[in-house]
């Protein structure tokens, strides 16, 4: 997929805005000119940014409801938790505790007006306990782990839409073990071997 393909995906299959693709290429260039000074994403993904990083943040929407409130764990450079938070208008709050990190996310934040956007600075473990619509993370820990540092934050009405690369049927077989819910692995529209795990009923127990 070419960059050009990418952008044409996201502004037709979301019916963004040539507004909202100009923001979002004022987001691409901020985390471009940051990754000098911080290792933000790998600079082999530079040249394909919209498609590694971009749309394959805004894909998570395919799976989530447009409004509720949406906790974004590790969010790192902003993937997907800023692209989402660009995309979809309501309570959001992005979770991050490498200090370079939370500084460039609160840029980000500030820059574009993003009042609905709150950056929790610190561990997951030191978030107040609270409930969300959806859960994300994306590149931050094993599946099992995930549940387990942020099942506080879920409802039985809760969607997690976790991003997972080859692995994700691997650690699903291990989540299982302890955890049972209505789990649904999702192919990706950006990479043939990667997939999300769509979930929601997640509770402990092994399931039957």
């Amino acid at each position: 997929m070419t960059e050009d393909q990418a952008r044409q995906i996201l502004m037709e299959r979301y019916a963004v805005s040539r507004e909202t693709v100009e923001r979002l290429s004022a987001f691409v260039e901020l985390v471009i000119d940051e990754n000098q000074r911080q290792n933000l994403i790998s600079a082999a993904s530079v040249a394909s940014i919209w498609c590694r990083h971009i749309l394959d943040s805004a894909q998570l929407l395919d799976h989530a409801p447009s409004q509720g409130g949406w906790v974004d764990l590790g969010s790192g450079a902003g993937f997907p938790g800023l692209v989402v938070g660009i995309l979809r208008h309501a309570p959001l709050t992005l979770v991050e505790s490498r200090g370079l990190r939370i500084s460039f996310l609160k840029r980000v934040v500030d820059e574009f007006h993003l009042d609905h956007v709150t950056v929790h600075g610190g561990k997951v473990e030191a978030m107040p306990d609270a409930p969300f619509s959806v859960i994300s993370a994306r590149a931050f820990a094993p599946l099992d782990k995930i549940l387990t540092l942020a099942h506080r934050f879920a409802t039985p009405k809760t969607i997690w839409v976790l991003p997972k690369g080859q692995r994700a049927s691997e650690e699903l077989a291990a989540a299982r073990k302890a955890w049972q819910g209505e789990f649904h692995v999702k192919q990706s529209i950006t990479a043939a071997e990667a997939s999300i795990i769509v979930a929601r009923r997640v509770q402990r127990g092994t399931a039957k």
